[in-house]
């Protein structure tokens, strides 16, 4: 590119390129009047290049589920109706019901409208953008000056007002607990860069930058949650018959029950295309939930999770520094809350009261407060203690504060678990 001024006549710009990708450019011309800052003109050249594999990505459903349409309702129901929900696999009716589904809201649900990215900028900034662009356009140079200097000046003072107004919104939402939006506006505010993973380190520390490797080296860091489930478990003695069926009002407890604004699992279908179905979509789940039960075959998509690491601090190259979440299928959900409800029964009566952690009404905060309270009453008696700890997989260090009077002492109670 050559380094032009406002009074050389001559400028040219140029496309540098490969010598090995000179067949590949189809054309090259300039976008006279393009406002792009500069006092070049606008220069765009058409590729054309051949892939040796394109791969296949799965898009989430990107339509606006705030506003769903009452046509996608219609039509949804009418296209169920037709369904014969009689003797079918649990597998095969699913895919028929998703498919439905899907079609139906890509259709008629409109696409969230993406913001532009200076939607500060006000409506006397954008006339003296589209001055700008005509000045310079006529090679009018002093002229052009004073209107880009005008704009530079319009567009701070606008994008200065706007971020308060975003601070004022922000507070406000945190004063009515609208923890939502108020996230929503912080991120949008913030606009933090998070650079994508390019490569990770294998057990031998050696650097994957192939994505089918990287994707085999996950698997193999998560073996923590795999267990085999190919063991046969021995039922003698066990009835199973007694049990009931799945009832509706059981699938609509659990539909309605399900939290919307999530994200969708592996089929990409988010909730809220069922929960506005209302007793069609009870229906029809009921009638999967049903046969799942007593065929005991679950749908594929219904046994698929997603696996997104998300970065902690350090190193982003270890694994060990991610978190990992998993999603899975809205529609399973219905199922699991069911199975969950039942099983709900038999938890108390089956938890010693010991176990302060994962039940209702007790947390493990309850423990440790206990803990604290035993040290204090041993301290003051002049007794030994002793604490029994199931440790966690990795290194787990717990540490305890008791007040006794103007006396703060800390006690550092660390565990590992030993190399299996």
């Amino acid at each position: 590119m050559d380094i032009t001024r406002w009074s050389t006549l001559k400028s040219v710009d140029y496309i540098l390129y490969n010598q090995r990708w000179r067949s590949c450019i189809q054309s090259a011309k300039t976008r006279l009047g393009a406002d792009c800052g500069s006092d070049h003109e606008l220069l765009i050249a058409i590729f054309r290049l051949k892939l040796k594999q394109v791969g296949k990505t799965t898009r989430s459903f990107s339509n606006d589920l705030n506003q769903i349409p009452y046509d996608y309702t219609v039509k949804a129901r009418n296209r169920l109706k037709g369904i014969d929900l009689i003797g079918r696999v649990p597998d095969e009716l699913w895919t028929e019901v998703h498919d439905i589904v899907q079609e139906t809201g890509i259709k008629t649900i409109p696409m969230e409208k993406k913001c532009k990215k200076a939607k500060w900028l006000s409506g006397e900034a954008l006339q003296i953008a589209v001055k700008r662009r005509e000045v310079k356009s006529k090679g009018e140079k002093e002229r052009y000056k004073h209107l880009n200097a005008e704009f530079q000046r319009i567009a701070r003072g606008d994008k200065k007002a706007f971020l308060s107004d975003q601070c004022k919104e922000i507070e406000e939402n945190n004063r009515m607990g609208k923890t939502r939006d108020l996230f929503k506006k912080i991120r949008y505010t913030k606009r933090t860069f998070h650079a994508k993973m390019g490569s990770i380190k294998y057990r031998n520390g050696m650097d994957l930058t192939e994505a089918e490797d990287i994707k085999k080296r996950w698997p193999e860091h998560t073996e923590l949650y795999k267990k085999d489930f190919h063991d046969q478990d021995n039922h003698d003695g066990v009835i199973t018959h007694l049990e009931p069926d799945i009832l509706e009002c059981e699938v609509k407890w659990a539909l309605e029950s399900i939290t919307m604004n999530k994200a969708s699992g592996g089929d990409g279908i988010p909730i809220e295309l069922f929960q506005i179905l209302k007793d069609d979509a009870v229906k029809m789940l009921h009638s999967i939930c049903q046969q799942i039960w007593k065929s005991q075959q679950w749908p594929q998509d219904w046994k698929r999770s997603v696996f997104i690491p998300i970065p902690k601090k350090g190193n982003s190259k270890e694994c060990s520094n991610y978190r990992t979440i998993a999603l899975i299928s809205h529609d399973s959900k219905v199922m699991l809350k069911i199975l969950q409800a039942r099983l709900q029964q038999y938890m108390n009566r089956e938890l010693p009261d010991v176990q302060g952690g994962f039940r209702k009404g007790r947390e493990t905060s309850d423990q440790i407060a206990n803990i604290c309270w035993i040290m204090e009453k041993a301290r003051e008696l002049w007794k030994n203690i002793y604490f029994c700890s199931l440790t966690m997989p990795k290194p787990l260090t717990v540490w305890i504060t008791i007040n006794c009077g103007k006396f703060f002492k800390r006690w550092e109670y660390q565990t590992t678990c030993p190399a299996s």
